[in-house]
């Protein structure tokens, strides 16, 4: 069931991003992990910037990128809070998959500090009219944490600027992940 969920999650997901998809633009994958994300932005945006401090994952989503025949991503291996260092242009799109590494080391997680900065940059970054989608898993301690620190921090956002949208599980134990979407209104 808990698979179902997530993948119920990922789904809804895309499918708000998807309609935020344009090839002459630049998308981010803030927590590239594994590189699914990655590729499925590849996809969709003329430019991708894929972003994972742990090198095994910056290392096999950069495999994977290659290995599909997408010239168009960047990898890096570097915590997302440093993403401004690398993107210089608007983006339409950044997608954060918070928690930890799918098959890796759960003690290994997205911290709450780094994160909050990185949403920061994100917006900095973000285009009119984009969108910063963050996926947040708060059935661990530190995602609980996370989760509610993220929450906050969207809600002190200027609402003549920003548009926060909330998902929420409700029939669903309270560790179900949660989806935030960030729209920028004016630029």
């Amino acid at each position: 069931m808990e698979n179902n969920i997530l993948s119920k999650t990922t789904e809804l997901a895309k499918a708000i991003c998807e309609k935020y998809a344009d090839k002459g633009k630049t998308a981010v994958d803030a927590t590239c992990g594994n590189g699914h994300d990655t590729i499925w932005l590849a996809e969709r945006f003329g430019r991708v910037y894929a972003f994972d401090i742990q090198e095994s994952a910056a290392e096999a989503t950069r495999h994977l990128a290659e290995s599909s025949g997408f010239d168009n991503v960047t990898v890096i291996n570097d915590g997302h809070q440093n993403m401004g260092n690398y993107v210089s242009e608007k983006v339409g799109l950044v997608m954060f998959n918070l928690g930890y590494l799918p098959g890796g080391d759960k003690n290994v997680v997205t911290e709450t500090a780094t994160t909050l900065e990185a949403i920061e940059t994100a917006l900095s970054l973000m285009e009119k009219d984009g969108l910063v989608c963050i996926t947040m898993y708060p059935g661990h301690p530190q995602g609980a944490a996370e989760k509610k620190a993220v929450l906050e921090m969207a809600a002190s956002l200027n609402k003549g600027k920003y548009h926060c949208v909330r998902t929420d599980m409700v029939n669903q134990p309270e560790t179900a992940p949660e989806i935030l979407f960030i729209t920028l209104k004016v630029g």
